[in-house]
Parts: structure tokens; C-alpha cells; sequence
């Protein structure tokens, strides 16, 4: 009989503590009658998940024979083993952050990252919702890791770690915490502005596990609207069937790409952010910030200054 790695052991545990989270919180907002769940939206999410965890079988042999052979070339070893987890989780954290804001602000890295954010509903199974062909570059990221000296076992259980506390954060229960926690960790207030399409919130809180990153690099934002948070994307699918729920945004992509003019524009489609267009015609995350606090900050700054 095969013996489970620890990897293995930790990602079956996780993901029962996950499944028994997720029917507690189900059975919650069923009996409060708070329609956090709907039918069809639950499916979509597990059989996206369903995908990506496919996925990352198929990918799993050399994920990690590019990890370990990238550790032969390490540039030197921790030895205290709690100095060595500590660096592992903060430095894994921080790559994931670079993984997640680049699967934002580039657009065809977003075109396999929008399947995560199409749901507008928001619970523990939208943790599931994951992007189903992340498997397949993500190790790239992780380099830096191995060439730290952290082997790659090591990595593939600090990930699992990172990704466990990431999908506990996936609730719109309202969960009291120390202020002083909230200034470090990511918080289920904070992973919601992460998945509203409300304007001033678009491409906010990218952390996991910390949401120092966010405070450093100009993308944190309070969950502080008047307005409630809507759930999704600005410009929802019209399909949400199984495939186009996958490729709907590699479609209009290829439609954008295909119809601009010259090599430079072609290029900007595929690498500027989402929403960048060639003649103005549709607008970045950012662009539609500025308007907007143009339009609904700057009058009540005007109004107070002159009262």
C-alpha cells in the first residue's frame, strides 16, 4: 500500500475541515434565511473546483521535480526550524500576493483568474471557485522559494496552509476581531471588498494570509461603503453554462485581440489590465476609480469645506 506524503495527509484534512465548515455555514444561512447560497451557483463552484484539482494532479509530478531541481541551486539554508517555517509562510504569502495582483492587472492572466470572481454570491464553497489553469504556472512563481533554500515539499505544504486560512476568509458572516488583527492578517471584511464589483473596491485586498502587502503596495481598502457589497464582476457572463463560465473572457480576449490595429495594440489587449482599450471605449479598474471620485468624493470634500 502507498504511503501518504505529509502534503497529501494535510490536504485531505483540509479538506474535510473545509467540507464540514462549508454544510455548518450552509445550514446556518438556510436557517436564518439569509440566502447566501444559491443551487446552481454551489455547483458551479464545485465543479470548478472539481477542474482545478485535476488540474493540479495532472501537474503535480513536475511541479515538483521543477522545484526540487531549481533547490539543487539553492543560495543558502535556514537551519532553526522555526526561523524556517516563519520565512517560508511570509515569503510564500508574499509570492502569492505578486501572483494574485499580477492575475488582476494583466489581462490574460485575469482571463484565467475571472472564473474565480464571476460568482455573485459569496461563502465558503466561492473558496472552492478556484481558477482551473493556475496549476499550471504558478510553480513559476514559487522559484524564488526553492532558490532560498526551502525544499519542495516544504513549499507545497506551506501553500496548502496559506490556502486553507484563504478560504476561511470566504464569508459574509461578520466576524468580531481585534482591530490589531486586521492591520496584519486579511479578514473575511477585507476578502469581501476583494470580491465586490462596486467601483471604489475593484482590485483590492490581494493577500491570503496577510494583508500587510495590501497596506504596503497601495491596494488596501476598508469594506466602508454606504452602499452593500455586490458580488462578481462588472460586466457579468450572459452564460454561466460549464465551458463559457471557463473561457468567457479568453473569448472576448481573442476578439479584442483580433480586431485592434497594429502589433502594439494587440500586445496592450493581452497585457495591459483588464478594461484597457486601444480607442477609450471601455476603462480600467483605475480609471473608473478616478471618475468615480470625481463624481461622488470631491462634492462632499467641496461641501464641507464650504459649510
Amino acid at each position: 500500500m502507498q504511503h501518504l506524503d505529509k502534503t497529501e495527509i494535510s490536504a485531505i484534512v483540509i479538506l474535510c475541515l473545509l467540507v464540514i465548515l462549508t454544510l455548518v455555514e450552509m445550514g446556518l444561512s438556510y436557517w436564518e434565511d439569509r440566502h447566501y447560497y444559491e443551487t446552481r451557483d454551489t455547483f458551479t463552484n464545485v465543479y470548478l473546483t472539481s477542474l482545478a484539482v485535476v488540474t493540479n494532479l495532472v501537474v503535480k509530478g513536475s511541479t515538483f521535480i521543477i522545484l526540487s531541481f531549481t533547490y539543487r541551486y539553492r543560495l543558502f539554508q535556514i537551519h532553526n526550524v522555526w526561523l524556517y517555517w516563519f520565512v517560508l509562510i511570509v515569503a510564500q504569502d508574499f509570492l502569492y500576493w505578486l501572483l494574485h495582483y499580477i492575475g488582476h492587472y494583466c489581462r490574460v492572466f485575469w482571463a484565467i483568474h475571472v472564473t474565480h470572481h464571476s460568482s455573485e454570491h459569496f461563502n465558503f464553497t466561492t473558496g472552492f471557485r478556484s481558477t482551473v489553469f493556475e496549476p499550471l504556472y504558478r510553480v513559476f512563481f514559487y522559484l524564488p522559494l526553492a532558490l532560498f533554500g526551502f525544499s519542495a515539499l516544504d513549499i507545497l505544504y506551506a501553500y496548502l496552509v496559506t490556502q486553507f486560512y484563504g478560504n476561511l476568509v470566504h464569508t459574509q458572516y461578520k466576524i468580531p476581531l481585534p482591530k490589531w488583527y486586521g492591520w496584519i492578517f486579511v479578514t473575511p471584511a477585507h476578502h469581501r471588498v476583494h470580491h465586490a464589483s462596486n467601483i471604489p473596491y475593484l482590485d483590492k485586498n490581494m493577500g491570503m494570509v496577510l494583508i500587510l502587502w495590501d497596506r504596503m503596495f497601495g491596494t488596501f481598502r476598508d469594506e466602508d461603503l454606504p452602499e452593500p457589497v455586490k458580488y462578481g464582476i462588472t460586466k457579468q457572463p450572459g452564460d454561466m453554462g460549464p465551458v463559457n463560465v471557463i473561457f468567457h473572457e479568453w473569448k472576448a480576449l481573442i476578439h479584442d485581440v483580433k480586431h485592434a490595429p497594429g502589433i502594439k495594440n494587440k500586445l496592450g489587449y493581452l497585457f495591459n489590465p483588464p478594461g484597457w482599450s486601444h480607442d477609450g471605449s471601455t476603462q480600467t479598474a483605475r480609471v473608473m476609480q478616478r471618475e468615480y471620485e470625481i463624481q461622488h468624493i470631491s462634492p462632499l470634500i467641496e461641501q464641507k469645506q464650504t459649510a
